[in-house]
């Protein structure tokens, strides 16, 4: 007996007492197939939530009842039972809140955490409170830790243990370090070892074995290894064919390796697999909201993915998993996977909650908020595509507009419903082709991908034909008068290059990625540069939209996955154009001088399309912004001992002298008229700035008077100061001081007195002539009466006369 049935009673009795409730149970107890028809037994018509299409269908066949996924229903024998993906029932609680004819909800594999689940959940939450008192829910994990679920929904937790096989850990680390996993690289090292390791599996033990890979780029690899090895040999993913996943249901007639991504770490039974093999890896959403792009990331697997990986081995009977990595290494990995909501693109999920009424989100029951920048990008986006409308005056709260209703029912990503709602039927091979993930050896040219699948023959071309019917339908149905919101692409002209419905398709539903060409690669409408793979047919393209794209980690530029060639015209049909007078400063590429720019700019985004000169534009702000930036003022010497004197008394006596700190913040003040009258850098380089300087000497004072710029010495002569440093410097020859005790002060700051030899060369520095006649002078008597003997070096400066010249001249 299988050890969920020892639970039923229990489980039975919590949702009529409670209406909600909890179950936990170890993979293979049969969670997934016994409780929906216990459920059916006792009279309620159950609807089944799964995370993927795969385990959707696994599911609904091993209990022989009904099924639906995007564009594909089977009906079952047993009419209390469906089975659906949570993106399937999100759209029907969209349609239809109360679900009327449902009596209980079971969204399994709930500690997935996968961003539908989270929100179907939410939404079953409200309708329980609102609308349907009478529903019960019914949340399972194949994890223990559920306490949070149930503080969520508010019911019991019915925990359901079973007799659970022993499994033997192996630990099975590379022989030699590998590099960790970058973006979507993971070390070929690292691959030939797992390789490796299932070929010890298949020697050491019995049964089949089950590897768990990041990617089906890595299951292929490994394949590739494995051939010649292995008998049969399965690949199962997302994008596996329905023939594959079915094989991986069945028992097979000899023993098998099933090479799998994480699809089957919970959701699948597969028959006769004694070992596991885990590569350790898996792979996660990442998303640049500022550049609207996003991408997957191999990360380690979590402790928790780990022990559910582990637990596949040992559902039928005892059995063993090889790990590849440490012990180690396993304590220092993170206790679970972080959430989808956490991670991914949020566009659909706001979409879903607009339409539900809660666009913030703030009211929904959810485990995680949603990151409320995350939040942000994507309410930013459904403005564009005219599914919400943001009111600045509220916060930027978001309405869903009529046009977001039709959008959120299509069943695709908002994106892909902006261009199949604005297209029409036309369109849903294209969006066909872009709901569904591509094939990884697809061509970077959309058109080219397109031709492939109309060719047909593979598994991908069938899944995209049944997908391209079920989006006509849905493109007629909603055929329904516009909104103010509708974009303006239906009444263009068809663009003259390219494919047409794919351009547009494209270009409508990504309206930043729209791109042209320049310099070697090409800039998107949001601003960002991106480039082409070596060798792509699409490189002498002008213009691009571009439908995928990722930015590798640590680069600045998006690296362009699939793009159709489309014209200017299609181009300014799909996002529309700006025109504004652009004044500003101006520093062209390469050039590190900048100028006034007076232009009316055209542009597509940051997509600059023309552009023609200004005449007699106010450039006041921009010459301001160009002294802020640089150095474009001509500082002669003597603007710059002007300066310095400025600067020393707001240093000695503060206000009312004005700080010469930040002179450009000032400018205003004292470059005018000049200022007014500029018109480029040149004219601001022709300015006198001596004289401009003036005007920022205080009204009641006098600056000769406060810092003079000379100061006279015993021998007459009128001797410059620089006042440069912290203190005015005098700098004179020490003959000419003879007889001077006092040093001289400014402002009340003692003079820093640079006393030079009859060449002028510096003999000492003091701010104390008494203490330097005393004790300094000798010192400088004895070196250097012998090198200048024509000079006076008397013995007693106090009472020599000072000169200017030698022995011979001196009166």
């Amino acid at each position: 007996m299988l050890p969920i049935r020892r639970v039923l009673p229990e489980l039975l009795s919590a949702l009529y007492r409670h209406g909600s409730a909890v179950l936990t149970a170890p993979p293979g107890t049969g969670k997934t197939t016994v409780v929906p028809l216990a459920l059916a037994e006792a009279g309620l018509r159950v609807v089944v939530a799964e995370p993927r299409r795969l385990a959707v269908r696994a599911a609904a066949r091993r209990m022989g009842v009904s099924y639906t996924i995007r564009g594909e229903r089977h009906v079952g024998a047993n009419p209390m039972v469906e089975v659906v993906t949570t993106g399937v029932l999100l759209q029907r609680l969209q349609r239809d809140q109360e679900l009327a004819g449902v009596d209980a909800v079971m969204l399994d594999e709930c500690h997935e955490r996968h961003l539908d689940a989270d929100t179907a959940l939410a939404f079953l939450l409200d309708v329980r409170e609102t609308l349907r008192p009478d529903l019960r829910l019914l949340a399972t994990s194949a994890t223990a830790d559920a306490q949070p679920w149930a503080g969520l929904i508010g019911g019991p937790i019915v925990a359901a243990t079973g007799a659970a096989h022993p499994v033997e850990t192996v630990w099975a680390p590379p022989p030699r370090p590998v590099a960790p996993p970058h973006g979507l690289r993971v070390d070929p090292a690292l691959l030939s070892h797992v390789a490796a390791v299932v070929r010890r599996a298949l020697a050491e033990r019995d049964g089949d074995v089950l590897c768990f890979l990041p990617g089906v780029g890595e299951i292929a690899k490994v394949a590739g290894m494995l051939a010649g090895d292995v008998e049969h040999l399965l690949q199962v993913h997302g994008q596996a064919p329905a023939h594959v996943q079915d094989a991986v249901l069945r028992p097979g007639p000899a023993r098998r390796v099933v090479l799998a991504t994480s699809v089957a770490e919970s959701s699948l039974t597969v028959p006769g697999v004694r070992v596991v093999v885990d590569s350790g890896l898996a792979r996660e959403p990442r998303t640049d909201h500022a550049r609207g792009l996003g991408s997957l990331t191999t990360v380690r697997v979590s402790k928790a993915s780990a022990t559910q990986r582990a637990g596949r081995a040992g559902r039928e009977a005892p059995g063993t998993v090889y790990r590849c990595w440490t012990a180690a290494d396993h304590d220092r990995l993170a206790d679970h996977a972080r959430p989808e909501i956490a991670l991914a693109d949020l566009t659909g999920f706001a979409l879903q909650a607009a339409c539900w009424g809660a666009p913030d989100a703030s009211g929904l029951a959810l485990l995680d908020p949603p990151p409320p920048a995350a939040l942000s990008a994507a309410l930013r986006t459904l403005d564009v595509l005219g599914a919400v409308t943001l009111s600045p005056s509220e916060g930027e709260r978001a309405r869903v507009t009529e046009r977001g209703r039709r959008m959120a029912l299509a069943g695709v990503h908002p994106r892909l419903a902006r261009a199949l709602l604005d297209l029409g039927p036309e369109a849903a091979e294209v969006v066909a082709l872009l709901s569904e993930q591509l094939p990884r050896d697809a061509s970077d040219d959309l058109v080219e991908v397109w031709r492939a699948a109309r060719r047909g023959g593979t598994g991908f071309a069938s899944r995209w034909r049944q997908e391209s019917s079920r989006l006509r339908r849905a493109a007629a149905e909603a055929r329904a008068p516009r909104d103010s919101r509708t974009t303006a692409a239906r009444t263009t002209t068809r663009p003259r290059h390219g494919d047409a419905p794919a351009g547009m398709a494209v270009a409508l539903a990504f309206p930043e990625r729209v791109a042209r060409r320049r310099g070697g690669g090409y800039l998107m409408a949001s601003g960002t540069q991106a480039q082409l793979p070596d060798g792509s047919r699409l490189q002498t393209a002008e213009w691009l939209a571009i439908a995928i794209a990722d930015r590798p980690t640590g680069s600045a530029s998006a690296r362009i996955r699939q793009a159709v060639v489309i014209d200017e015209a299609t181009a300014r049909a799909a996002l529309g154009t700006t025109t504004e007078d652009e004044i500003t400063w101006r520093v062209p590429p390469g050039e590190r001088r900048g100028d006034v720019s007076a232009r009316r700019v055209e542009r597509l985004g940051a997509i600059e399309l023309s552009a023609t000169p200004l005449r007699n534009a106010d450039v006041r702000d921009a010459i301001l912004h160009g002294l802020r930036t640089e150095e474009l003022l001509t500082w002669t010497k003597q603007a710059r001992d002007l300066r310095d004197r400025l600067a020393f008394c707001h240093r000695a006596i503060g206000a009312p002298w004005p700080s010469m700190d930040h002179l450009a913040d000032l400018a205003d003040q004292w470059l005018e008229p000049e200022l007014g009258r500029a018109r480029r850098r040149a004219d601001v380089e022709r300015i006198d700035v001596a004289s401009a300087l003036r005007r920022l000497i205080p009204w009641s004072e006098r600056l000769d008077a406060v810092a003079p710029e000379r100061i006279e010495v015993p021998t007459g002569s009128s001797v410059r100061l620089d006042y440069s440093g912290d203190q005015p410097v005098l700098a004179v020859k020490l003959q000419e001081l003879f007889g001077w005790l006092e040093t001289p002060r400014i402002a009340g700051v003692p003079v820093l007195v640079h006393l030079l030899s009859p060449a002028g060369r510096p003999l000492a520095v003091t701010a104390d002539l008494a203490s330097f006649w005393r004790e300094g002078y000798r010192h400088v008597r004895a070196e250097m009466r012998g090198r200048y003997p024509k000079h006076p070096w008397p013995e007693d400066p106090l009472t020599a006369r000072p000169t200017r010249r030698t022995k011979r001249n001196t009166p």
